[in-house]
């Protein structure tokens, strides 16, 4: 019975070890696996300022009656396109609306006879446009403060953009625009006027700034909401790292180097320029030959982004960043 005993503490013992032995080896293995050697290599670091907005009429414009009166006819749709100088509408003012009335409880003649005495208004459209509202029915009375039909030259993308931000905007300056209700499609802008005078949206200091796409999709509407990329810096052909193979303290910013003959990674100090949410510029110290020893990380960490902005949509990565 003792001897039971002795065989079954010699085999707890010897399983303790081997256990204990697998779980090193494992240890040892993940460790070795969690440090890589790259390179550096020549790529593009493009940032981005991202937003929202809204779109809109450039040019809204209400078509309202010279005179109060009644709408007799309306010659236009909502989304068609027409010319200045075209007739949109015809309307009897007061006073030729009663004699028309009046007229028409007498004779067909009767009211054939102040028809062509008394001339109805034209409503002419003043600009070249598209018909965005054209609600009003015949028959319907209609004062000088009423719109009869709205026209509009163009829609745009009007973006409001942080004060920290506005700075990196220019005239002329390329954007992406994404329709919310469209994400599938990306529109291609630029920027075609910046405001100077400021708004204050839920204590933000925000500058509205109108871009035009360089080509609108026709399920385009105003009033939709839209989400803005700003092009902001950028460069092409550079050298560039991962963001987590550059450290930094307060001597400055530094990669680990491997070199031939040598057990242990040497510190080697580097310049960096731009960065964004994936890479980072490296300006001088580094070469792309040398080998940089890299320790992935084991939790994920949320990476800041440049141009972020209170009013952009949350997206994985942060508000801005690149695009590759």
């Amino acid at each position: 019975m003792r001897v039971n005993k002795i065989y079954i503490i010699v085999f707890l013992v010897l399983a303790a070890a081997a256990v204990l032995f697998w779980s090193l080896c494992r240890s040892k293995a993940a460790d070795a696996a969690a440090v890589r050697n790259i390179h550096a290599r020549i790529g593009l670091i493009q940032t981005y300022i991202s937003t929202t907005g809204t779109v809109l009429p450039k040019n809204r414009l209400e078509v309202r009656p010279p005179v109060n009166g009644r709408v007799e006819q309306i010659l236009v749709q909502e989304g068609d396109m027409v010319k200045a100088g075209q007739i949109m509408a015809w309307m009897s003012s007061t006073d030729r609306a009663a004699l028309l009335d009046a007229a028409r409880g007498k004779s067909d003649a009767s009211l054939a006879y102040w028809k062509d005495v008394y001339k109805p208004i034209a409503l002419v459209a003043p600009i070249d446009g598209q018909v965005i509202v054209a609600t009003m029915q015949p028959g319907q009375t209609v004062t000088t403060s009423d719109a009869v039909i709205v026209l509009s030259d163009v829609l745009i993308f009007r973006a409001q953009v942080d004060e920290t931000d506005i700075g990196k905007i220019s005239q002329g300056q390329e954007a992406v625009a994404t329709l919310d209700a469209f994400a599938d499609t990306k529109i291609k802008c630029q920027v075609d006027h910046i405001y100077y005078e400021s708004k204050t949206v839920n204590n933000v200091t925000i500058y509205p700034v109108d871009l035009k796409a360089l080509k609108l999709p026709a399920f385009c509407r105003s009033g939709m909401n839209v989400s803005v990329d700003f092009k902001a810096e950028g460069k092409d052909n550079i050298l560039t790292l991962p963001s987590d193979a550059v450290k930094k303290d307060k001597d400055g910013s530094y990669v680990m180097v491997s070199l031939s003959g040598t057990k242990e990674p040497v510190r080697r100090t580097v310049v960096t320029g731009i960065m964004d949410d994936v890479s980072v510029e490296i300006v001088s110290g580094l070469t792309g030959k040398d080998k940089v020893v890299v320790q992935r990380k084991k939790f994920a960490i949320t990476k800041s982004s440049t141009g972020t902005n209170p009013f952009a949509p949350a997206r994985p990565g942060g508000a801005s960043g690149s695009r590759h």
